[in-house]
């Protein structure tokens, strides 16, 4: 530690730069979310679902990255465009319900930026990032 910096202070000081590095999980991950259609799937199921229902809902998901899909969620339940709800019926997983955000991604909201996002994250755009300092 030099220039007087404290422990805290150090401890602040990766932690920022940790969180930059790996920004790009959670707008990738909610672009592959809006991809699979996520958001219109729990919607269109009128009560929370589980990642079992939600798995079986995305019959062209390849088999082996279904697997993937619980993990998907927690990345988008911890960044709030989805929340967990118990379940009353006896299931021991809970369920995933639409939040605010999530509301934004259904393609019938007039109000939903589902576009934007997509144009954001086409590597059209993204790509050149990659040459900035090259």
């Amino acid at each position: 530690m030099g220039n007087g910096e404290t422990a805290n202070e150090l401890l602040e000081a990766q932690a920022h730069v940790w969180n930059h590095i790996f920004s790009f999980i959670n707008s990738t991950s909610l672009k592959c979310a809006v991809d699979l259609g996520i958001p219109d799937i729990i919607h269109n199921h009128r009560k929370p679902m589980t990642v079992t229902e939600l798995v079986a809902a995305l019959p062209t998901l390849n088999p082996i990255k279904a697997r993937n899909i619980d993990q998907l969620m927690r990345i988008l339940v911890h960044s709030g465009f989805f929340a967990q709800q118990k379940l009353s019926h006896g299931v021991q997983e809970d369920g995933y319900v639409l939040t605010s955000a999530s509301h934004l991604l259904l393609k019938d909201n007039p109000l939903s930026v589902t576009p934007f996002l997509k144009a954001m994250l086409d590597p059209i755009l993204t790509k050149p990032w990659d040459f900035l300092g090259i």
